[in-house]
């Protein structure tokens, strides 16, 4: 490409290594969000990629991370990366075209290739098999949830949403931002063929502790943007679910304040989208997209 219409946005939290490492592979300019590291992540960068520009924040935000990213960009399109990931040959420009082609495309999810062997990673088929199913018109099947590190978004319908919060914070961010795009009127699709490689990395947290954290992130993104009923079905949940689901209520239990007064429900459309997503139920027919709000 001879202009970069995308910029790749990198969240990294004490990974300086495999950063390091991973960097090289990027077709794009790079800003790198250092979450307060304690690693010397900012300079190690600055002195092996110092084509690479890196932000150090004071303290860790998160995924808030790349929201700032996101404004520190100038491009029409961001595509967000994590510090054990990034695009394969050829996948960003292949998104420019497909956001170019389509105005109403507010986020692109892509195919992610797992560890050397570069296996389909699991959430790649459940993306292909949206019950929102592939609408007219659009590059692929419609979306009301995505992962991090295989997305790009228009930078203009990201920042309309407020990019991720700091109430969520991370892991779970996706989702909020997901039910704004959509009740936006903007367009999430699965693109298989923009990929993502993904290589997990092994300082990672304990399985255990992750879903606790997800448990946590869903309440308050249902108190953020669902209705009453959808909160309480939450609740209910967790406390059923045994040691797990309790600690993410209580993980919650803090943010709860900031989660009520950010509190805006989606239209019952979107409502209903994100129900045929979690059911699956096909019966259901799909909320007809609109076209995206100024």
């Amino acid at each position: 490409m001879s202009e970069h219409r995308v910029t790749i946005v990198v969240a990294s939290w004490n990974r300086r290594d495999e950063l390091i490492e991973h960097l090289g592979h990027h077709e794009a300019p790079v800003i790198v969000m250092d979450n307060a590291s304690t690693d010397g992540t900012s300079a190690a960068v600055r002195a092996a990629h110092p084509e690479v520009r890196v932000v150090t924040l004071p303290e860790n935000v998160g995924a808030v991370a790349r929201t700032i990213g996101a404004r520190l960009a100038t491009t029409p399109y961001v595509a967000f990366a994590d510090d054990d990931s990034w695009w394969a040959p050829g996948a960003l420009a292949r998104a420019e075209e497909v956001f170019d082609a389509h105005p109403s495309l507010g986020l692109l999810a892509g195919s992610i290739a797992v560890g050397p062997r570069q296996q389909p990673d699991p959430l790649d088929a459940v993306l292909a098999s949206s019950p929102l199913g592939v609408r007219d018109g659009l590059p692929g099947p419609l979306l009301l949830g995505f992962v991090g590190c295989g997305a790009i978004v228009r930078r203009s319908a990201f920042l309309q949403v407020g990019g991720f919060d700091d109430v969520v914070r991370f892991p779970g961010e996706e989702e909020r931002v997901a039910l704004d795009l959509f009740d936006a009127g903007w367009h999430l699709c699965y693109v298989p063929a923009v990929r993502a490689h993904h290589h997990p990395s092994k300082r990672r947290e304990p399985s255990e502790q992750r879903q606790v954290e997800l448990v946590r992130s869903r309440i308050l993104t249902a108190v953020l943007r669902r209705p009453w009923g959808a909160v309480r079905t939450e609740l209910i949940t967790a406390l059923r679910a045994g040691r797990r689901g309790r600690r993410g209520l209580v993980g919650a239990v803090p943010r709860l304040p900031a989660a009520l007064r950010r509190r805006r429900t989606v239209s019952p459309a979107t409502e209903a989208a994100l129900v045929l997503v979690r059911t699956g139920d096909r019966s259901r027919r799909p909320p007809s997209p609109r076209s995206p709000r100024d």
